[in-house]
């Protein structure tokens, strides 16, 4: 039951990973990711300062790599040649870290990856050595080429990035899911927690968010919330549910030797 998340070689005991961007300030971060019970923080390259801006308010200060994996990503970037100059940068900032999420977008209104650029970006990523964690669309073929090249966690989305809407596709997060000989991760769209639990009774490794928790009414008390339910989904997941009946009730209790009969 506490298998832990392992994810290139390394053992984690949360399977949720949380953004930390959005929030008001680094305070509301810090407490909303302690309440996370998260491991493994996603930072914006391109959007927060991890000491490439000296003398401006570091996140390191309140996210400390002693205590998190911090996990670069490439938010913003719409070509794989800026993703990979983003990661190297994001290397020489964390001392030769190599454990990055990759996320090459193709249209600035719905944020969809833009495959092609993605899986050239991991192709060199890979032979430069970094371990990449990669968002991607729910396209189960295109999923195990990214797994083919090396990469060590597939993340597709469940619906657009920001959007709230949870998991549109189910079917397809199965496909890869039972296909996958590396961790999936759902990234993008959970709005709730019963999304991020779904998200878990479906088999996913783990769930990544950012937009959910940090735009809540509550971002601290939702990320209480979701740590509950990923947890929640995985116990369901491993427990197993009973099969769906169509059209045929079956009492909670037992029939026999009732009174009168």
């Amino acid at each position: 039951m506490n298998e832990p998340l392992v994810i290139a070689g390394k053992a984690y005991a949360s399977r949720l990973l949380v953004g930390t961007g959005k929030y008001k300030d680094f305070a509301e971060t810090q407490a909303a990711i302690e309440a996370s019970g998260a491991e493994i923080v996603t930072v914006a390259i391109r959007r927060t300062n991890i000491g490439q801006n000296p003398g401006e308010p570091n996140l390191l200060d309140v996210l400390p790599p002693e205590r998190y994996t911090i996990l670069p990503n490439t938010a913003g970037c719409y070509s794989a040649d800026e993703a990979v100059r983003t990661l190297r940068l994001a290397r020489e900032l964390l001392d030769g870290h190599s454990l990055v999420k990759l996320e090459v977008l193709g249209d600035a209104q719905n944020l969809f990856p833009n495959m092609p650029e993605t899986l050239k970006a991991a192709g060199t990523l890979v032979k430069e050595g970094f371990q990449v964690m990669v968002y991607c669309a729910d396209d189960p073929i295109q999923a195990k080429m990214l797994e083919e090249i090396g990469c060590v966690a597939v993340m597709p989305l469940a619906s657009l990035i920001g959007s709230g809407l949870g998991i549109i596709n189910p079917w397809n997060l199965r496909l890869i899911i039972d296909n996958a000989k590396v961790p999936v991760l759902v990234d993008a769209g959970v709005g709730t927690a019963s999304d991020a639990a779904i998200a878990m009774e479906l088999g996913c490794d783990g769930v990544l968010m950012n937009t959910a928790i940090a735009k809540a009414g509550n971002p601290v008390l939702m990320a209480s919330a979701m740590k509950k339910a990923v947890e929640a989904g995985r116990e369901a997941f491993l427990a197993g549910r009973m099969p769906r009946k169509f059209y045929t009730a079956d009492p909670s209790s037992p029939t026999s030797g009732l009174i009168g009969s």
